[in-house]
């Protein structure tokens, strides 16, 4: 058969070679230099069109998994655990990987009465979103910040944080981290330290910043601006904010709030993105399909999202993951839903290949 019978009308070859195609004794050889041909993996490192997707669109019931992360309080005390953490994995993955999506690590952290969760930083970027419970805190170099549900915190890269827990009742928030990627360039590490001395001015970072269009005057004649300046984004402002939002948003679009920098407009980490969403009852909502990864949890509300066809229900405390490049439409039940998101989109913009179509 002539080669040239197999282009299609671009010139590119229907099929490649395949690896039995080749003399066993050069297989051999070239294997045993640590060398591999590239052509008859090809297609699935550069799938055409489109990429090849491990990730399904899942959700994790949070009242399923609750009662689990409860009994891990009484099996693992806090000094066994370090971090007692019941990690989403996504079926496509596998239990091995510890991902929801091939960029997003999410986990429910619990924590009890009189705990703490020791000091230390580490390389992947991390945030906690508060689900449940109140007196938690989270102290992040020297900034102790209150942990009340719907609240979100960061802990960015090689800051120190530890967690702990005043008050009575379980505590749980969902961590989100950057860690499939950090680990995948061998990157990963954490460093543990002595508690911090707490400075005296209480989650002094969200009171600096607490209203948009405002900062703290001394910033404007500073040559350097702060590289995370605000720590914690209290939900009772971000929820105010998004029904202001919604009052001058007309009825079939989206209200959708990014958490950024204060003191720059762009995302508030480098590599993952957040913003909370207010769906309208009975509002479908559409995005465009975007090359980004993503992970939603349900703060308030009822209803269901369609990710690439599969319809998964809603409430209060789930958590769904949505692949690459997926067709979804969200709708909410009965009432307006609150949604938080977290996706990969900062990390694929910074190395230039984020698409929305």
């Amino acid at each position: 058969m002539n080669p040239h019978d197999a282009l299609n009308p671009l010139g590119h070859a229907e099929s490649l070679g395949r690896l039995e195609d080749l003399p066993a004794d050069y297989v051999k050889a070239i294997h045993d230099l640590s060398v591999a041909p590239l052509w008859p993996q090809l297609r699935g490192l550069l799938p055409r069109g489109k990429p090849a997707r491990n990730t399904q669109p899942f959700m994790w019931r949070y009242q399923d998994v609750r009662p689990h992360l409860l009994r891990a309080g009484e099996l693992t005390p806090i000094e066994k655990a370090e971090r007692r953490v019941l990690v989403l994995c996504n079926p496509g993955h596998g239990l091995d990987r510890l991902v929801a999506t091939p960029t997003i690590y999410v986990g429910l952290q619990l924590i009890l009465p009189g705990e703490v969760a020791p000091n230390h930083r580490h390389t992947p970027t991390a945030v906690r979103f508060v689900i449940e419970g109140s007196g938690g805190y989270t102290t992040v170099n020297g900034e102790k910040c209150p942990m009340e549900k719907g609240d979100l915190i960061l802990t960015p890269a090689l800051n120190w944080h530890e967690h702990g827990h005043e008050g009575s009742g379980p505590v749980v928030w969902l961590d989100a981290l950057d860690l499939p990627m950090i680990y995948a360039m061998e990157a990963s590490y954490a460093i543990e330290g002595p508690s911090q001395q707490v400075r005296p001015a209480l989650d002094a970072s969200q009171n600096k910043y607490r209203r948009a269009g405002l900062l703290p005057y001394a910033s404007l004649g500073q040559a350097l601006r702060p590289q995370y300046p605000q720590i914690r984004f209290p939900w009772k402002e971000v929820r105010e904010a998004l029904g202001a939002l919604a009052g001058a948003t007309a009825k079939d679009e989206a209200v959708q709030l990014a958490y950024v920098n204060p003191e720059t407009g762009r995302p508030c980490l480098p590599t993952l993105g957040f913003s909370a969403q207010l769906l309208r009852a009975g509002q479908d909502i559409s995005p465009r399909r975007r090359s980004a990864s993503s992970v939603i949890h349900v703060i308030e509300g009822q209803g269901e999202s369609q990710i690439d066809g599969t319809v998964l229900k809603w409430s209060e405390g789930d958590t769904l993951a949505i692949p690459t490049h997926a067709d979804v439409t969200h709708r909410a039940h009965g009432s307006h839903a609150y949604l938080f998101h977290v996706d990969d989109a900062p990390m694929q913009r910074a190395l230039g290949f984020y698409e929305d179509f």
